[in-house]
């Protein structure tokens, strides 16, 4: 019987994320199952912080207290797993693991994520430095880190209007 490889979600203590998957893959070398467990994952994205207009990249773990494993879920593999230290158990209902879906591992999208950290905020005053609206003053109405871009409300003929703005183009006053 073929059996079906699958991600599977393990939940860890607070820290032990990269020590769940050194072991994790110590065991794999060890025991010479790399046709059950095939890749462990810790995903990682490199956080860009802009404080005081310098730009520092840190990596980041994206899902905290989590590690991601492809494998061939059975009893040995779940017993190997489940009884590494700093594994508190796999997501999903009770003792049964529940398998990603091809949906959930798309949307995660954990290759090539970047997100940029600013040291504005919400109801801050901002100078448009770029673009039609450069040199405009405005409050900062919405962030959204994601797109790296603010709403920034602007007067604009005598009314405050709501204009998108890459992160790029603003700078705190």
């Amino acid at each position: 019987m073929l059996e079906e490889v699958r991600w599977y979600v393990i939940h860890t203590y607070s820290g032990y994320e990269n020590k769940v998957k050194a072991n994790l893959e110590n065991i794999v070398e060890n025991r010479n199952i790399h046709d059950l467990i095939l890749e462990v994952k810790v995903p990682m994205q490199d956080v860009t912080e802009i404080k005081n207009g310098a730009k520092k990249v840190v990596s980041r773990k994206v899902f905290p207290s989590y590690v991601l494993v492809k494998m061939v879920m059975n009893d040995d593999t779940w017993y190997i797993v489940r009884n590494i230290r700093g594994v508190t158990g796999f997501v999903g209902p009770g003792s049964k693991p529940v398998a990603l879906t091809d949906e959930e591992i798309k949307f995660m999208g954990i290759e090539n994520l970047e997100i940029t950290e600013i040291d504005i905020s919400i109801n801050e005053l901002v100078k448009v430095t770029s673009g039609p609206f450069k040199d405009s003053t405005g409050v900062i109405n919405e962030i959204n880190k994601a797109k790296k871009v603010v709403v920034v409300m602007l007067s604009i003929f005598g009314r405050e209007t709501p204009v998108e703005l890459d992160i790029s183009q603003v700078t705190k006053l």
